[in-house]
């Protein structure tokens, strides 16, 4: 359920590992890495979504268990499920500092831009939810870039302790809430209408378009409470300390920041995943608990240490010795990740609802995770190829046709 932040910086080719962000705007070839890999992690997590309508009710989708698919399940919850959408988040914060940057080097005015950017971002994103898929957060991206937009001046420390209130404010709201369930004796019972709905829109989903999108709009409201309550705290605390690190140039130099970049990795293997664990335990075992809504709370805190060690990991192996296989690899993917974002929702479109093979509740978790991957290699190549021709992804394009009201380059030259 989540999305992607675009970067305004010119078009270039395919920078080499290590490469360093000059005044004149060129990519960072981390950033574009970086922001490649957390697409392969939002794939992972909103594929399964897409491929069962059990998942996320605490029920086994029909004929899709056993141990291979729990421990699939498992996996997928710990390593994935929370965690990319705040690297997501953490990238659009960082990607505002350049967006600032190259519209002053454009002599353009901001703010304009921004609110046309953000006005895109959100009509893009409610066509996605409507017809491919209603877990779409870029609608909650576009208003979050607005309060993003009134804070855009504070102080870097400022910015992270901003942060650090919201997370540990809503983690506490999460125990609060746990504390009252459990007290009250309630939670831990999946109501009986949640096999007869999670069935009901199985069926709707393999479907023609109308039954397809009468099921995605059924969905929005719970969607739209899962954003409000569990990611938007959090995902502005990630573009805020993103913020920050843009001030900072965080990620121009990498080399500088060596010693944080291992205590992070350091602190999310270990705390961060440990959290990961709980909450798929929870999630898995023991939904509509009381120690579900403690489990949530704890990821609140815990998740953004596993993604900063993902986060850590990337970055240090693309300013390592197999950078440029790195860079190779996942830049191509991370540079056109809006057009791949919605590539991905559109081939799953196909192979899972009516508008195609209909498989939805007929593929096991393993060989969900298998389309994945393969999906995300194929989106790797395609980007790569793509971008020797053309300056921009299509819809990348677009969108910064409409923010900058002008006619970007759509082929290299040469």
């Amino acid at each position: 359920m989540r999305a992607r932040p675009l970067t305004e910086s010119p078009p270039h080719p395919l920078p080499t590992a290590g490469e360093q962000r000059p005044s004149g705007g060129a990519r960072l070839a981390q950033v574009d890495a970086l922001r490649g890999f957390a697409l392969l992690g939002i794939l992972m997590v909103n594929i399964t979504y897409m491929a069962s309508a059990y998942h996320g009710t605490g029920l086994e989708d029909p004929g899709l268990g056993g141990p291979l698919s729990e421990a699939v399940r498992g996996l997928v919850a710990v390593l994935f499920e929370a965690k990319f959408f705040l690297l997501f988040s953490f990238l659009f914060g960082y990607s505002f500092t350049l967006q600032i940057d190259s519209a002053e080097r454009c002599g353009a005015r901001f703010t304009p831009r921004l609110l046309r950017r953000l006005t895109g971002l959100f009509v893009i994103g409610v066509v996605h939810a409507v017809i491919l898929f209603p877990g779409d957060i870029l609608t909650l991206y576009a208003i979050l870039g607005v309060v993003l937009l009134a804070l855009r001046r504070v102080q870097p420390r400022t910015a992270v302790r901003i942060a650090v209130v919201l997370l540990a404010v809503t983690a506490v709201g999460y125990a609060l809430l746990a504390l009252a369930v459990g007290h009250a004796g309630g939670g831990g019972t999946i109501p009986a209408s949640t096999a007869s709905a999670a069935a009901q829109a199985t069926e709707a989903l393999r479907g023609g378009p109308a039954s397809i999108i009468g099921a995605h709009l059924q969905k929005l409201p719970d969607v739209a409470l899962l954003l409000i309550f569990f990611q938007a705290p959090s995902a502005l605390a990630a573009f805020l300390l993103g913020l920050a690190a843009g001030r900072r140039r965080a990620l121009a130099d990498t080399d500088r920041h060596q010693r944080l970049l291992r205590r992070l990795q350091w602190a999310g293997f270990t705390v961060g995943l440990l959290g990961g664990i709980v909450y798929a335990d929870a999630s898995l075992n023991h939904p509509e608990s009381a120690y579900q809504l403690f489990a949530m709370g704890l990821d609140v805190i815990t998740a953004p240490l596993l993604a900063a060690a993902y986060a850590a990991t990337v970055l240090r192996l693309a300013g390592g010795r197999c950078g440029q296989a790195v860079v190779t690899a996942l830049a191509p993917a991370g540079r056109m990740s809006l057009t791949n974002y919605l590539g991905q929702s559109l081939v799953c479109a196909l192979l899972f609802t009516g508008f195609g093979a209909a498989l939805i509740g007929r593929v096991a978790p393993i060989g969900v995770a298998a389309i994945a991957l393969t999906l995300f290699a194929a989106q790797a190549v395609a980007a790569r190829w793509w971008l020797r021709h053309h300056a921009y992804g299509p819809l990348e394009w677009l969108l910064r046709a409409w923010t900058t009201l002008s006619v970007p380059p759509w082929r290299l030259p040469g």
